[in-house]
This record gives structure tokens, sequence and C-alpha cells, in this order.
């Protein structure tokens, strides 16, 4: 067996030996208290080596430390096609992500390629700070033998890091639970696969959710509809509207509970114009009515009433009922082009929002110049100009910023992931928005008819695989035992 202790950034790609860790100021990894301090020892069996293996931890932090497998999964696009030339690869094929939980010291190998272990360790008391040696022994079935060994020097810091002062804001899709687990919305399974995935979430330090007061209106391709996931419940009866907040109470109650500070309204309107109005239903004598969507323009006299009554109760009852902050949105992505539409679509709510705070995807500084939206949320590569005007955007990245710019394609060296935080710290950024959490959806901006399953990441409470074609993000490293996992960090702090 070959071995070789390296850090949480390398990736491990299956042929060649990974980078060797070195050692910065004395320690391989280093930290503060209830951080997450992360090592991996990769591996590489003999041809024809019996696969299982048995590790052991050593050291004062060794009942502090949680072990992962990690295990490549197929990828057909790991990269843009317009990809930099600072990609791993661009090539399909297999590629490290899923952490799969060790349930105790057994772990199976593929003999003849390299793979990797990843430690997590999680110091959280004073007596635990200081200088300390992990040592990873691996050993052959029986444990009797040891194959390889490598010793992880850690630091810990005796300080805690304050809470994270920016806006850490990611878009997730209670839709795609309830599709890929074939789950009813709302029923208790679904709000069980809720809470878990708001709970990874908030692990990584994510500190605001979107929220589907009604059904977002995102990535979603025109005359198509996402499964309805409408927390607020509103009757018509002769006229008047009356809403139920029952199951957004719940939804506050975990966010509460689980320590988030903030949360996102659902978009007013449509995505890339605002020219319509998003799916809403509203109960009537004869049923369940899908009367707002595509099929209803912005400007409608009919939204507007609704919104009369929608957004002030909702705003009183976040004032009762939410001690955090609540970010409004008008329009995803409005376009230079788009300016005339946007202005008439806010104009149909500007009166209702007063003293709101506003926030939209917006990357056009001359658009931005006009004040046509409060605080324009800004794509990663098309900062420079708004810093270069004396701004400090909000900044935000998707599948488009592909190139020279931080991201997390699952082909990007690990640093490209990690770097988010150095520069949202040193442009003094406040806040980070990402459109990606749980974001498997039935429809799509390319008009795709609707599967009956789509692809979602894993299942927190059951270290369920996902599908093979989404590796997608999940539950952190650090987060409850026996979560599922991907290796590229989400974490803003851990720089």
């Amino acid at each position: 067996m070959q071995s070789v202790l390296t850090d949480s950034l390398e990736k491990v790609l299956g042929e060649t030996a990974p980078r060797p860790a070195e050692l910065i100021g004395g320690a391989h990894a280093s930290g503060f208290l209830g951080e997450v301090l992360s090592v991996q020892v990769a591996l590489r069996l003999d041809e024809g080596s019996p696969g299982a293996t048995r590790v052991h931890l050593g050291g004062p932090l060794a009942e502090l430390a949680r072990m992962h497998a990690v295990r490549r999964v197929p990828v057909s696009a790991p990269a843009p096609e317009n990809a930099d030339e600072h990609y791993l690869s661009t090539a399909p094929g297999e590629y490290p992500d899923l952490l799969e939980p060790l349930g105790g010291d057994r772990v199976h190998l593929t003999p003849g390629i390299w793979e990797s272990l990843w430690i997590d360790v999680i110091g959280a008391q004073e007596s635990d700070a200081g200088d300390h040696t992990l040592t990873i022994s691996l050993c052959d079935e029986t444990g009797e033998q040891i194959l390889a060994e490598q010793t992880a020097q850690l630091r810990l810091h005796p300080h805690r890091l304050p809470p994270l002062s920016i806006t850490n804001t990611h878009w997730f899709h209670a839709d795609s639970l309830s599709t890929y687990y074939d789950v009813e919305v709302f029923s208790e399974r679904h709000w069980e696969l809720i809470e878990a995935f708001l709970a990874s979430a908030r692990a990584m330090d994510v500190t605001s959710v979107l929220t589907p007061t009604w059904t977002p209106p995102l990535d979603t391709a025109e005359g198509h509809t996402r499964p309805f996931v409408q927390l607020i419940g509103i009757r018509e009866h002769d006229g008047t509207y009356a809403l139920d907040f029952s199951r957004m109470d719940r939804w506050l109650g975990i966010c509460r509970t689980l320590g988030f500070t903030g949360i996102e309204i659902a978009h007013l309107f449509t995505q890339w114009g605002a020219q319509h109005t998003p799916a809403i239903q509203v109960e009537t004598a004869d049923g369940l009515e899908h009367r707002f969507g595509w099929h209803v323009a912005a400007t409608s006299p009919d939204y507007r009433r609704l919104l009369e009554t929608l957004i002030p109760a909702l705003r009183a009852h976040l004032d009762e009922h939410w001690e955090g902050e609540a970010l409004w949105h008008i329009s995803d992505e409005p376009h230079q082009d788009q300016l005339e539409q946007y202005q008439a679509a806010k104009a149909q709510v500007v009166d209702l929002l007063e003293g709101a705070q506003v926030v939209d995807a917006l990357s056009s500084l001359a658009f931005a110049e006009q004040g046509v939206v409060d605080t324009p949320i800004v794509a990663s590569d098309h900062v420079g100009p708004f810093l270069e005007a004396g701004r400090q955007p909000w900044v935000y990245y998707c599948v488009s910023q592909g190139r020279d710019v931080a991201n997390r394609f699952i082909a990007q060296p690990s640093v490209r992931n990690r770097v988010l935080g150095r520069q949202l710290f040193a442009f003094d950024a406040p806040g980070f928005l990402h459109w990606g959490t749980t974001s498997g959806g039935r429809s799509s901006r390319c008009g795709r008819s609707t599967p009956s399953r789509t692809p979602a990441p894993v299942d927190p409470s059951s270290a369920a695989t996902p599908s093979p074609s989404t590796p997608g993000p999940t539950a952190p490293p650090g987060s409850p035992s026996g979560t599922a996992s991907s290796r590229r960090p989400w974490r803003i702090t851990g720089l």
C-alpha cells in the first residue's frame, strides 16, 4: 500500500499520486474552536490486494474526529464549454466528490488507483486548544498488520470566531426534494427532508435561505411550472382574500431553531424580464385554482389586488413572528433591454415594499446607476466596474461564472471554491448569494419536458447515494454523523 498525507484542497483523481501536505507554521491544518479542520490520506492498494482496510486514529483529538471515504462519481459535463486553462480536467469521467461516512473502522478501497480518506476534527472546548498530533494507521482486515501510517499536525487556536457578519444566502428548492424522493409536498416526510437539508446548509454557515412563500419563479422555462410549494395559503371568498400562515410559521420555526438569521421571500415576478406573475394557487369555493403564472401579465390589476392583501399581511406577520432579516425580490437577472418592463413590474409593488430590503441579481453598472434596483447583487465576473465606481456590492455566482473566477464546478481545483471567502472579506462585500442548493427541478430554462424524477442531492438523514449524473453538494464535512456529503467546500469562513 502507498499512502500520502494531503490537505483538504487536494483532489485525488485516481491516476497519479497527490501533492503531499505541507507544514504551514508547524501545522498541516489549523483553525479556531468550533471550526472544522480537515485533512486527507490518499491511498493506493496494490493490484490484487484485498479491498477491505481498517483505519485507526490515535492522539488526543482522535475522539473528536470523523472519517469519510471520498468516492468518485461519474460526471458527463465537469466544466463549462468555455473553461479556462486552470481546470483539472474538462473531460467526462469519474471525479472525487461524495463523502461517504465510515460507520466504523472499515473501508473498502479499489486496488490499483489512488483514493482518499477525509478526516474532520472539531474541537469545541477550551481544553482542546493547542498543538496536537493525529496518527492515521491503515491496517489489514484483521487490524493486526499496519500497512501504512501518516501523522497530521493540527493546531487549534484558543479563540472562537464571531458569527459570520455578512449575509450568506442560498436558494433552497423544496420542490426538488419532493420530486426526487417522491413524497407529497408538505407531507411529514417532506418536512423531515426540508429540515435535514436546512440543517446541512446551516452547518455550512449559510445564514439565509430562499423561502417558498409562493412557488419561486426561478429556472423555469416559459410555459412550464415547477411543482407547487406554496407556504402561504390563499383563499378567496366574495372577492376578498384571506391568508393562512400556518405552514409559513412551521418553516420559520425550523429556521429559527437551526440558527438562520434571514430568509429570502420568493420573487414577485418571473425571471429574465419580469413579464409575468409567479405560479400562485388560490383556494376558491370550486377548489384549488392556479390563478397566477405565465398566463397572467406582471402588470395585471388582478395581481395587484392580491398583492394589496398579501404583501402588507406578510410583512406584518414577519414583524411579529420573525426576528431576522427578510430579503425581498422583484425579478431575477433583468437585463438592460428589459429596463422598462422591470420598472413597470416594480411599480406594481413599490408602495407596498416601502422600507423593505429589496435585492435582485443585476450585473450592469449602467442599469444599477439608474437606481432601479435598490440593492444589486452582482455576478462575480462583473464586480470590477462596481468596485471601480466605489461601490461595495453583494456578489453571486451561478453556472455562467466559469472562467477566471471562483466557483464550485467539480473539475475546478478546490482553491477556486475556497478563495471566495478571502475575496468577500478583502472587498468588504455585505452579502453572497448562491442559486444552487437542492436545485434539481422538473422544468428548466431549456424548456425540457417534465421527467418523472429529477436528480437531487443526497438525503442528509439517510446517507443515500445520489444520482450519478448530479454529484451535487449536500451536507458539509462536519455535519452530523451518518450524513453523505460533498467534498467541495461551501464554508465561507474556512480559509
